[in-house]
């Protein structure tokens, strides 16, 4: 089925911002996270974008391969915004194309490709430098939809237990919103 923007999706070009504090894909309070930004883009779109930092290094100089996993899953789980969908990584297959080097920007565009049921299937690109560089790595990812007690059955209670009496509204509403 061809994937649909909800109507209460942000706008395009929206900062999504944080899902929860403490993630490390987008979080603002993980020092050595992926501080990972995504904004909203066109239809089911949207475009992220992080810098490689010396605490994300696997080789010498060069950003770990799982680091690039992460900023491609959490990219492709930033999608579930603009489905304002619950859902969590099933499968993510990458593909990595040239190595990426501290320091580097990388840009990263994701589309969700198609809607089946449960299943949200999507695809991310991340290139070096800027919107038309080099492909660096890429992905293609499926999530599955699921219910908030996922997250609560199965999350840690400490955890679970501050995002849920946190008293801004909106950020614990947010906790559960996409792939934490």
């Amino acid at each position: 089925m061809t994937p649909v923007r909800h109507p209460d999706a942000p706008a395009p070009g929206e900062l999504l911002g944080s899902h929860y504090a403490h993630c490390f894909g987008c979080g603002r309070e993980q020092a050595h996270g992926l501080l990972l930004e995504a904004r909203a883009g066109e239809g089911v779109s949207l475009t992220a974008e992080f810098t490689v930092q010396p605490a994300h290094q696997g080789a010498p100089g060069l950003a770990h391969g799982g680091v690039l996993a992460t900023a491609l899953d959490e990219t492709v789980g930033s999608l579930n915004w603009l489905l304002r969908t619950v859902a969590v990584t099933g499968r993510l297959e990458t593909d990595y194309l040239r190595p990426v080097p501290v320091g580097t920007t990388l840009h990263l565009e994701a589309e969700v490709t198609a809607v089946a049921g449960r299943k949200i299937y999507s695809t991310a690109t991340g290139r070096i430098g800027g919107p038309d560089g080099p492909v660096a790595v890429r992905a293609d990812a499926l999530f599955i939809e699921v219910k908030v007690d996922h997250f609560v059955n199965n999350g840690r209670d400490e955890e679970i237990q501050a995002a849920m009496s946190d008293p801004d509204q909106i950020r614990r509403a947010r906790a559960f919103e996409v792939n934490p």
